[in-house]
């Protein structure tokens, strides 16, 4: 099937000639005819499988017709980078259509939002969070609206914004079509899609598994030699762009500072970093700036990187299907992929879990010529004996962080250390 077929009008048809598509996918080939007909969609896909053409397509032929300059269309993303994803590929969609675009996201000065919106737009891509900024000062509003899209709703649940979209839905017009898409479905997804979405056409394109083009392999370590493995690994393996995911950002932060220091283009991608350097890290990554990224689940959501060879899991993730949302950034467009995951004794039955979900074993391996038998750190009287290894910094004694909410606490504790 050819997008020829779907009857767009030759404004659009160039918008997707400018995107170099060929033939629709799966998601685009089901959703964009009920799309069309004003109809209200929940569609379950995977990032990646060319959802936002899914939706933005129907939009722009419906608003390439009718009034201008006042907000038809809203796209709630649960991250500054998806937002600016879906802005872009908005704008390119339909340049030749002159429907005007604009992505609204914190961490960045409100005041040159605020002047788009008085200007006025057709289409707004928007982070929870700050579009409620804008609502509270009364700087955009949603008479006219006609189309509102919940895309990544479920991560946008997982980053605790379902009470943000509920305030969100208080101030748009009950008459509108509603699209909702997601990865998977949690029952309070499922609940919030019954409420808003009236007599849905339900798609679901292939199931939480990973592409076929990609090969899986787990390395068993110690965790004080993840970093030493990972290294040694990523000398010894022919790769082009890899992406490694970290559990936390500060360790995603030290990963590409270490990276970095021991001579690779390297950066990372986290919550921390103030607007401009995302944006520097992910441009980066794309054009090839940086070979390696170091990132958080929530901060590498968005990320639609075609060329991307390996991901490593530094850190196991902590669910299976999360596992699968993150090999899931390799392996595109045909190409092959590799998903490499470090895993500790302790990660066990999560690799259990994981090797459930693929119905296979993962593959275990070993790196020829690795010491696997250094020793971690050994505690003496409250301060912990370097290692071989290097890895870890003396103190006087065990560091204790007390964290406290409603008169409950409880203490970790945390050695400081530099592996």
């Amino acid at each position: 099937m050819s997008f020829e077929k779907f009857g767009f009008h030759p404004e659009i048809m160039a918008g997707i000639h400018a995107s170099n598509y060929v033939d629709p996918t799966p998601i685009q080939e089901q959703a964009i005819p009920p799309v069309l007909a004003g109809r209200d969609v929940m569609g379950l896909a995977q990032t990646g499988t060319g959802k936002t053409a899914a939706f933005a397509l129907p939009i722009l032929q419906r608003l390439r017709q009718g009034q201008r300059r006042r907000v038809r269309s809203l796209v709630l993303a649960p991250t500054r980078e998806l937002a600016e994803q879906t802005h872009d590929a908005i704008q390119t969609l339909g340049e030749k259509t002159r429907v005007s675009s604009m992505s609204i996201y914190g961490g960045v000065n409100i005041r040159s939002q605020i002047a788009l919106l008085r200007r006025g737009v057709e289409v707004v891509v928007a982070c929870p969070g700050r579009l409620l900024d804008h609502i509270g000062q009364g700087t955009i509003h949603f008479p006219g609206l006609e189309v509102l899209v919940l895309d990544e709703a479920d991560q946008m649940f997982d980053m605790g914004f379902l009470p943000d979209i509920r305030r969100i839905l208080q101030h748009l017009p009950r008459e509108r079509q509603t699209l909702l898409f997601a990865a998977t479905m949690p029952d309070e997804i499922r609940c919030l899609a019954r409420e808003i979405l009236v007599d849905p056409v339900t798609l679901q394109v292939g199931k939480t598994a990973p592409p076929a083009t990609v090969s899986h392999a787990i390395y068993p370590v110690q965790q004080h030699l993840k970093t030493t493995l990972l290294m040694k690994l990523l000398r010894e393996t022919q790769a082009g762009s890899v992406l490694v995911f970290a559990r936390t950002k500060h360790r995603a932060k030290r990963l590409g500072e270490q990276l970095s220091r021991a001579g690779y283009q390297a950066t990372s991608l986290q919550g921390d970093l103030p607007q401009s350097r995302r944006q520097a890290a992910m441009e980066g990554f794309r054009d090839g700036s940086y070979r390696i990224l170091a990132a958080t689940d929530i901060a590498a959501r968005g990320i639609d990187v075609s060329r991307v060879s390996h991901v490593i899991n530094y850190d196991i993730p902590d669910t299976a299907e999360t596992y699968i949302h993150r090999i899931g950034r390799t392996g595109r467009a045909s190409r092959s992929g590799d998903a490499f995951t470090l895993v500790t004794p302790e990660d066990e039955g999560m690799v259990r879990s994981i090797e459930g979900l693929l119905h296979k074993p993962l593959e275990r391996r070993t790196l020829p010529g690795f010491d696997y038998g250094v020793p971690g750190p050994v505690w003496n009287g409250g301060s912990p004996i370097t290692s071989a290894a290097g890895n870890w910094q003396a103190q006087k004694k065990p560091k204790y962080l007390f964290f406290g909410a409603k008169g409950k606490s409880h203490r970790e504790r945390k050695p400081f250390f530099r592996h």
